[in-house]
């Protein structure tokens, strides 16, 4: 993969970033999504926000041998707080760490948050505290996908401010589009996942002692759901 050469899952990413949009790419790593996107003509400019120096060089030397320093500024800092007033952004993109962590990262930087920007999201796991907390923030799903690359499963949800919404706990869980789309890898994931869940179960239940009550309820009730969903 490098900035000409996206993998799927990027690529599947890019292809929710609206036309002419203003990106904030934050956790950008080698700021490959942002400058494909440049070279595409698709955005007028980014801002590629790190944490970390070692993936923020590797960034800035991406940038700089593409010649984009002009529109594409790398900045190290702490999750949104890479967004400044003065670049409009109007689309964020927050790709391969886990939903509990994107989370997280827009609500601490809830600040920076215009409200009228595009979310495109691709979490890891952890998808369920995710969609809980655009719900709970008044983001409305726009889009989702869920596409399988080397073995993984990896789900895209793209949101937008709209105001009050209600997902039930089993939207949440599986994603309230995905639900309605039933997808032939969406089901192929929830199959695998039900085979697992039934083997922790099983696990669980023959160490009941040492576990929660209320963890044998929640995977229970997860197999239930699943199972219902697959029906």
């Amino acid at each position: 993969m490098n900035e000409h050469t996206l993998s799927m899952r990027l690529e599947r990413v890019a292809a929710n970033v609206p036309a002419e949009s203003r990106l904030a790419d934050i956790g950008s790593d080698h700021a490959y999504l942002p400058v494909a996107l440049m070279h595409r003509g698709v955005i007028t400019s980014a801002v590629a926000g790190e944490v970390a120096t070692t993936p923020l060089h590797a960034a800035q030397r991406t940038v700089r041998d593409n010649g984009l320093e002009q529109h594409i500024s790398v900045r190290l800092a702490n999750g949104l707080a890479a967004i400044e007033p003065g670049d409009r952004i109007t689309a964020i993109s927050l790709c391969g760490m886990g939903g509990e962590t994107i989370r997280d990262i827009l609500d601490a930087g809830k600040a920076c948050l215009s409200g009228l920007e595009r979310l495109i999201l691709q979490p890891n796991g952890g998808e369920q505290p995710l969609r809980r907390w655009l719900m709970d923030n008044g983001y409305s799903i726009l889009h989702e996908e869920l596409l399988q690359e080397n073995r993984f499963y990896y789900e895209i949800i793209v949101a937008e401010r709209a105001g009050p919404v209600t997902y039930s706990a089993e939207q949440l869980y599986f994603g309230p589009l995905q639900m309605q789309a039933r997808s032939p890898v969406f089901l192929a994931k929830w199959q695998r996942l039900l085979r697992q869940k039934h083997k922790t179960l099983a696990n669980l239940e023959q160490a009941r002692q040492a576990v929660p009550p209320a963890k044998v309820q929640e995977v229970a009730r997860e197999v239930r759901w699943i199972s219902e969903l697959l029906a």
